[in-house]
């Protein structure tokens, strides 16, 4: 066994995983596994810059992190920091960067959405390829709070495609006014999130050949509530969601409950982080416009996911 820690910085939240991989068997035992909403991504759709409170909540929660992989015994050439959409897109990236290789000793990379694409894939799917009831190609669907991965393949990667829509995103750039989102929004600014997310899919369409899908995973923050919600659980529970199976119906439904209802409504929903109280519902939309483009009947919920990826290439 190899002891890893991982960590997935996104737009709008900060992960991490420390386990113990075992490359040969695929077996992979979790230590701690945590998620830390920071919202780096705060105004970088309108700005281009990692905002100062942004950046200071992030390394907030880079010093935890810190303090637990070192608690852990993790060595340091066995620690992988990866970012994603938000740190992509700014002008300061390098403030976050240096920030990062100060408090954890590593330097974070700042991948490409197609790497992003591979790590989602491999972390989803690496348990799902013993289902065999399971239709071959998986179509992977990571809906971050910048932009959403598309993978499409087998036992391996065979496309992949990061366009940028994601619930923040989203939200900041059509849901909110003045920098308050609407409660709830209108038909008019829910319309022009799916115009937006339609426009996307077409552009994923281009390079991965999503019609082709048999299964559809999804994966992230905004999939994983959704599921909660639809299961009715009474609190979050990752063991219930994880690999549990959701009709487009009950997306449908929760989608149309998340856009309609007041931030107050969605707040009291058990499952709710109060980090995603007021993107959920941009989130929900990628994800039913995704299984209707697609002719999706049900979508496999997974816990594992990016994170889960990086810590196998740490390994």
């Amino acid at each position: 066994m190899t002891r890893v820690a991982a960590i997935d910085c996104g737009t709008n939240s900060i992960r991490l995983l420390v386990a113990d991989c075992d490359p040969a068997t695929g077996e992979l035992v979790e230590l701690d596994r945590r998620m830390t909403i920071v919202r780096l991504g705060q105004g970088v759709d309108k700005t281009g810059r990692l905002a100062p409170e942004a950046l200071a909540r992030t390394f907030d929660a880079c010093s935890v992190y810190a303090e637990i992989i070192a608690r852990h015994g993790v060595s340091g050439d066995r620690v992988r920091f990866v970012a994603t959409s938000a740190s992509r897109d700014a002008e300061n990236r390098a403030d976050f960067v240096q920030g990062v290789k100060d408090i954890l000793g590593v330097e974070p990379e700042v991948i490409s959405g197609d790497q992003e694409a591979e790590f989602s894939f491999t972390g989803a799917t690496r348990e799902l390829t013993a289902h065999d009831h399971l239709e071959r190609p998986f179509l992977v669907v990571d809906i971050g709070g910048g932009s959403t991965e598309f993978v499409v393949g087998e036992d391996h990667v065979r496309s992949a495609r990061s366009v940028d829509v994601g619930c923040v995103r989203m939200t900041e750039r059509h849901l909110a006014v003045d920098g308050q989102v609407s409660d709830p929004p209108t038909r008019e600014q829910v319309a022009a999130v799916r115009s937006d997310i339609e426009a996307a899919l077409d552009l994923a369409a281009e390079s991965v050949p999503l019609a082709e899908a048999r299964t559809l995973v999804g994966l992230a923050g905004s999939v994983t509530t959704v599921a909660g919600i639809a299961l009715g659980l009474p609190e979050y529970d990752s063991s219930a969601i994880h690999h549990s199976r959701i009709s487009y119906e009950q997306v449908r439904e929760v989608t149309e409950r998340m856009l309609t209802s007041t931030h107050a409504q969605r707040a009291a929903i058990p499952v709710m982080h109060p980090g995603r109280v007021d993107v959920i519902g941009a989130g929900a939309l990628v994800l039913l416009a995704v299984m209707e483009r697609i002719g999706a009947s049900e979508v496999v919920v997974s816990e594992h996911d990016i994170l889960d990826g990086i810590a196998w290439s740490a390994a």
